[in-house]
């Protein structure tokens, strides 16, 4: 098994806070009311407004880093697997230790259609540690 790190969760955190509006791009606009062409994504503990052309920008990146998670996360794969198993690469090797990374890659995974929780938050405390479920659609 190759026991290499392949997603850097410091690229991951860029990549993520690269997607917001400036400052200045949402000056004007009244306190909690983004631009309406914003990609609202709710993750585990906060929603989440991104900047739609910085997000797609990221996309290549991120179907990058999806395609090095544990196969069991695909939909054509296991169909689906727990958040808590997101911290690890399909080679075995943790890629971090911090669930906050994890839940910016799967956000903007989910802004840009590439996965999706597999149940509604009402529906999370049947799961192991009360997380969702997460699959992801990448080939």
């Amino acid at each position: 098994m190759d026991e290499k790190l392949l997603i850097d969760s410091q690229e991951v955190d860029k990549a993520f806070k690269a997607c917001f509006y400036t400052d200045e791009e949402v000056q004007g606009f009244a306190e909690g009311k983004p631009p309406a062409d914003t990609v609202i994504v709710e993750g585990i503990q906060s929603k989440f407004g991104f900047h739609p052309k910085r997000l797609e920008a990221q996309r290549g990146k991120v179907t990058g880093w999806l395609k090095l998670l544990p196969y069991q996360f695909r939909k054509n794969g296991g169909g689906g697997q727990s958040f808590l198993n997101a911290c690890v690469q399909e080679n075995g090797v943790q890629w971090t230790g911090l669930h906050q990374i994890v839940e910016e890659l799967f956000c903007l995974a989910m802004g840009l259609g590439l996965a999706e929780c597999q149940l509604p938050r009402e529906m999370w405390s049947m799961f192991p540690g009360v997380m969702p479920y997460y699959v992801i659609n990448v080939d």
